[in-house]
């Protein structure tokens, strides 16, 4: 059969680095046997935790459809099945939705994630959605390509619909999740690798706390040590995200072909919603632990303590105001009307006095002021304030909306796409129809490369970021995992693309200030896209900590980019082998490390890289970049990297 050279580009997510990793470490045990080692590596294990909507959910009901070709039979896809999502969208949603109060099922319909791989490969099968809706399939296959065993990588879906404390009650996520750490210890003989992205950090967080109260103080960082070897936080919203602010208030469809009013419907019926609102920096929690030993398990709200800063900076420690919103001047105009009374006409009434506009910064939309406001004018505001308050802060473990330390785990690694356009701020106003699609978007403030900008045109106060977000979390979230780094750091930057070193730029021994970012003083070239490495020159003994800053990376598909499956890969072979001498795999160069990296350079009318690849047809090649492969293999070329 021909040979054809796939893609890579549409690796999945977390899984994609977990799959690197596992290759790399393979690879070690392999060639470095008679090296001296005390470990083999070969023991490690993928732990990947997918994001908010990355998880297929299926039906557990039986449930007719009028008026439609399509019903719901126990294990039919609800999450993601579009021909039914198009057909019988009121059947469709009942499947979906949750009560916002106690967050369970809808009496006609219930939907449960499903299980395994199987539920990360392809959110909506078919011939042709299946590649459009593909999260994790290419990555099986490529697992299978090279040989890696089928229980080295683990997937541990959730529900993602549900708040934290929920996931434990009903579906008892967090013992499971501790269970599939011991069970792998004891399948593969080694400690895991954790990989979770976008919202799966967030359920990472809390699992760590729940583990706290869960096992003997004493025992908890040795079972960290035993069971997690490294942890690989991918596009962390570590200080929230202000999508969610604009998904409650009016809906955010992600590609969907639902209107905003329905996805608005959906995003306020998920408990899960709030655990990606934007919150200050300044702003902490009781310390549950102590709470917890000198009071016992009770359901007190957490008492939120903020920092004098919090009260003499403008934002929270944000560009911008999250939320600038009209409302009537008069609480008697009807501004919003309930769906019996829209035929009233409201327009002479707005007329009778000027809306006023109320600004709320992060902190402001975290303790639920902004929902207690508009209280009166939308009537969604009183389920989100009760859901924030049971759920969040009331949570019997974390209040998820309180700024992260670093967590008690030897090797972190956080990495994030920067100088993407990210939405950090809105304007809404009434727009006269009733709920859910009484506000409308007015105005957003953007962040991008360091300034803010707005959709009108309008001029925008505020503080800009050094840099702008990945697309979806603002720079300020992404890069607070830099309060992780030690107090002193070593700067890198270096071209994503294969490169000889000469492009590289390097300060070691930068004084790291908490609560500052830290500003690298490098240039950069025109069309150039880069990948800036913050690494530990200092830290505790026995911890690492690295941030990986990638130009233009979005942050849905910052794990489908093949230059951080490179990266990842160097690190662990460096990491784990034997004979590494360094603390951190080398930046000097970049270098071909599979076929598919060789290619034809036209100018030169020969194989790039000339020093590690070559030229050699193999029938079925089609153009000349195919018949471009290495002199020698994967392995020997690694052995630079050490």
């Amino acid at each position: 059969m021909p040979r054809r050279r796939r893609r890579r580009g549409d690796l999945a997510v977390a899984a994609t680095l977990a799959a690197l990793a596992t290759v790399a470490l393979a690879a070690v045990g392999a060639a470095g046997g008679d090296g001296g080692a005390e470990f083999d590596y070969r023991k490690l294990s993928g732990i990947i935790i997918p994001g908010f909507a990355s998880t297929q959910l299926r039906a557990w009901s039986v449930l007719d459809c009028p008026y439609s070709p399509f019903d719901f039979n126990p294990l039919d896809s609800v999450w993601l099945d579009t021909a039914k999502l198009f057909s019988a969208v009121n059947c469709w949603l009942k499947c979906m939705l949750l009560e916002p109060y106690n967050q369970t099922d809808h009496p006609e319909c219930k939907s449960r994630p499903d299980s395994g791989l199987s539920a990360i490969t392809e959110l909506d099968p078919g011939y042709i959605t299946g590649p459009l809706s593909s999260v994790w399939k290419e990555w099986v296959k490529w697992c299978v390509e090279f040989g890696i065993e089928a229980n080295a990588i683990i997937a541990v879906p959730y529900d993602w619909r549900l708040p934290p404390s929920m996931l434990e009650e009903r579906d008892l996520y967090f013992h499971k999740l501790k269970l599939t750490f011991e069970i792998a210890l004891k399948l593969r003989g080694g400690p895991s690798l954790v990989f979770a992205h976008s919202m799966g950090n967030n359920v990472f967080r809390y699992f760590l706390e729940w583990l706290k109260l869960e096992i003997a103080p004493k025992h908890y960082i040795k079972w960290l040590d035993e069971h997690i070897h490294a942890y690989f936080a991918v596009g962390a919203p570590l200080l929230g995200s202000t999508e969610a602010v604009r998904g409650a208030l009016s809906g955010t469809t992600f590609g969907l072909p639902v209107s905003e009013g329905t996805a608005r419907l959906m995003f306020n019926a998920f408990g899960s919603s709030l655990w990606l609102m934007p919150f200050s920096k300044y702003c902490k929690a009781d310390n549950i632990y102590w709470k917890h030993f000198f009071e016992g398990k009770g359901g007190s709200p957490h008492r939120q303590q903020c920092d004098e800063a919090e009260y003499i900076s403008d934002y929270s420690g944000w560009p911008t105001d999250l939320v600038n919103i009209e409302v009537p001047s008069g609480r008697d105009m009807g501004a919003y009307p309930s769906i019996t009374d829209i035929t009233e006409d409201i327009t002479s009434s707005m007329e009778c006095g000027k809306p006023t506009l109320l600004s709320f910064s992060a902190r402001e939309v975290s303790d639920g002021t902004l929902f207690k406001t508009i209280e009166d004018y939308d009537p969604q505001s009183k389920a989100l304030v009760y859901q924030l308050e049971k759920y969040y802060q009331g949570d019997p473990v974390l209040n998820p909306l309180t700024p992260w330390e670093r967590p008690p785990i030897k090797n972190v690694f956080c990495i994030y796409g920067i100088d993407s356009k990210t939405e950090v701020g809105y304007y809404f106003a009434p727009s006269g129809k009733p709920y859910p699609d009484n506000w409308i978007i007015t105005d957003i403030i953007y962040e991008f490369e360091g300034s803010l900008i707005s959709r009108s045109g309008n001029s925008v106060s505020g503080k800009p970021n050094n840099s702008s977000g990945d697309g979806t979390v603002s720079y300020n979230s992404l890069s607070w995992c830099k309060n992780w780094l030690g107090p002193k750091v070593n700067i890198t930057r270096a071209p994503q693309a294969e490169h000889d070193g000469s492009d590289l730029q390097t300060i070691m021994n930068v004084h790291r200030h908490h609560g500052q970012d830290i500003l690298p003083n490098m240039t950069r070239a025109p069309h150039v896209k880069y990948i800036t490495y913050y690494e530990d020159a200092e830290n505790l003994p026995g911890w690492r900590t690295a941030v990986w800053e990638l130009d233009k990376a979005n942050h849905r598909n910052i794990v489908r980019m093949p230059v951080l499956m490179r990266e990842l890969w160097l690190e662990m072979w460096h990491d784990m082998h034997p004979d590494s001498k360094s603390k951190f795999v080398t930046k000097a160069f970049r270098g071909p490390l599979r076929n598919e990296d060789c290619r034809w350079d036209y100018g030169k009318a020969r194989c790039g890289f000339p020093e590690h690849c070559e030229y050699r047809y193999i029938f079925g090649d089609v153009h000349l970049g195919m018949s471009c492969r290495l002199k020698n293999t994967s392995t020997n070329l690694l052995q630079q990297y050490l």
